[in-house]
């Protein structure tokens, strides 16, 4: 055992003894104490240590309680029962002096996990609490010093301390011990990405006060330049890490915004290609909304455009942006491009997340319309073919006639219409909405029942 975790493993008081003070009523229902032979205060839960047992002898050794000990401090994370998780934690710190070197040399990372989450969530937790059990731990586990300073600082950034965490990074980004392994070099890449995030938040508040200042002014070129130096250092921390497969999507969009700012539009679009295109990279809708993003600001062709929603599509066919995606198909004058407006609009619609989407209605009642007016009846039929055993019950039963006109009558309406087409006159959903006397809609409820009765696929007889 290191000296620091002599000093850790004597002095467990450092993990708060306000934390580990025995539950109140309040707390926690209490139920009898127990004292382990090793000496380990386990409250409440007689009945749970008696399972500890082998062929019906209760083991109290070392090696058993700190085992059954971790597992009542997972029951309790599940639980959300962060007192009764520090009380088990304050006597699992023990695994530091286990007699097995495997295991104690493991205890460091395992601890860690266990108490940042306590603390985390702890209500009488605060930042100083956890500040020193993060520096404790730090010293403990050498191998796991470089983890340990990453999730302190992205804890102290949740509190809105960027300095203490910027100076966190620092820190961890001179450590040095031994040979670095591959993972700590990656971990070593984030603390420098994150500490260019960081940079870049400053270099953002810089920007913008840069905006507010005259071109002509003096004090404009100072700020221009010092934020150019800033942007140097955010680009040489992030540009490695986003370089390495993974999904860094904050750091990419930082990224970007700085080569667009100082007008680097082919790097911007050299970074954002690789990122959504790349195979080593998994598969990220996020990468390829960015892309079309700074496309669509490009004003690029609409035919890039279109094949880079394709991508989103086949990844997430609910996306908001497949509304934008129809659009871009139904104007295209590829008879496939929109044969595909047509089933992005059905996809959309499969999800419960947008069946109230009021816009996708429209766009599918005026779409089929017209699909059906250039004659394309098959289009219509291709896509209700797998959907008419389900989209009845799913969008069209009486129960939703009802909802949905006394929620929103213009989105009972177009619903209605699209029913109508689909499923003709008799279609439960068309016939409320039809009977329905409204002053407003009457003109636009007459006509929609001319539509159906000249459009409708029933009616074709396919």
């Amino acid at each position: 055992m290191t000296e620091e975790q002599e000093e850790f493993g004597a002095d467990r008081s450092d993990f708060s003894e306000e934390l580990t003070r025995p539950a109140t009523e309040d707390d926690d229902q209490m139920e009898t104490s127990v004292v382990s032979s090793a000496g380990m205060h386990f409250p409440w839960l007689q009945k749970k240590l008696d399972t500890v047992a082998t062929g019906g002898k209760k083991e109290k050794d070392f090696a058993q309680t700190t085992s059954a000990c971790l597992s009542f401090i997972q029951e309790a994370l599940l639980k959300h029962q962060w007192q009764r998780a520090a009380e088990f934690m304050h006597s699992y710190l023990q695994i530091l002096e286990d007699s097995d070197s495997h295991k104690r040399q493991a205890a460091p990372e395992i601890i860690w996990k266990l108490g940042s989450e306590i603390l985390f969530y702890h209500p009488k937790s605060n930042v100083e609490t956890f500040n020193t059990f993060a520096d404790r731990m730090k010293n403990i586990g050498v191998l796991n010093y470089l983890k340990i300073s990453l999730q302190h600082a992205l804890y102290l950034i949740h509190h809105g301390m960027l300095e203490d965490a910027n100076r966190n990074l620092s820190q961890a980004e001179t450590w040095r011990y031994g040979e670095k392994s591959a993972s700590q070099e990656i971990i070593m890449n984030l603390v420098q990405a994150y500490k260019g995030l960081l940079q870049y938040y400053s270099w953002s508040k810089k920007k913008m006060e840069l905006s507010k200042l005259d071109k002509d002014d003096y004090a404009y070129s100072t700020k221009s330049q010092n934020i150019l130096n800033q942007s140097w250092k955010t680009s040489t921390h992030i540009g490695a890490l986003i370089k390495i497969p993974g999904v860094w999507d904050p750091f990419v969009k930082s990224y970007v915004e700085m080569l667009e700012f100082y007008g680097d539009h082919d790097g911007a679009r050299k970074v954002l290609t690789n990122y959504a295109y790349d195979a080593k990279f998994p598969s990220n809708p996020n990468a390829h909304i960015y892309l079309y993003n700074f496309l669509k600001r490009e004003k690029a062709p609409k035919a890039k455009l279109i094949s880079v929603l394709k991508i989103l599509y086949e990844i997430v066919p609910s996306h908001q942006l497949m509304l934008e995606f129809h659009v871009l198909l139904r104007k295209s004058e590829k008879e496939e491009h929109r044969k595909l407006g047509l089933e992005v609009l059905f996809g959309i619609l499969d999800f419960a997340g947008c069946t109230k989407n009021i816009t996708a209605w429209k766009y599918l009642a005026k779409y089929l319309k017209q699909v059906l007016i250039e004659s394309h009846p098959a289009w219509v039929q291709e896509q209700w073919n797998s959907r008419k055993t389900w989209w009845p019950t799913f969008h069209f039963s009486y129960f939703w006639a009802k909802c949905d006109w006394k929620e929103d009558t213009d989105l009972a309406c177009e619903k209605a219409f699209v029913a109508g087409i689909l499923l003709g006159k008799g279609c439960r959903y068309f016939r409320y909405i039809l009977k329905q006397d409204h002053q407003v809609l009457r003109k636009k409820i007459k006509q929609m029942k001319k539509s159906v009765k000249k459009y409708s696929i029933v009616n074709l007889g396919i």
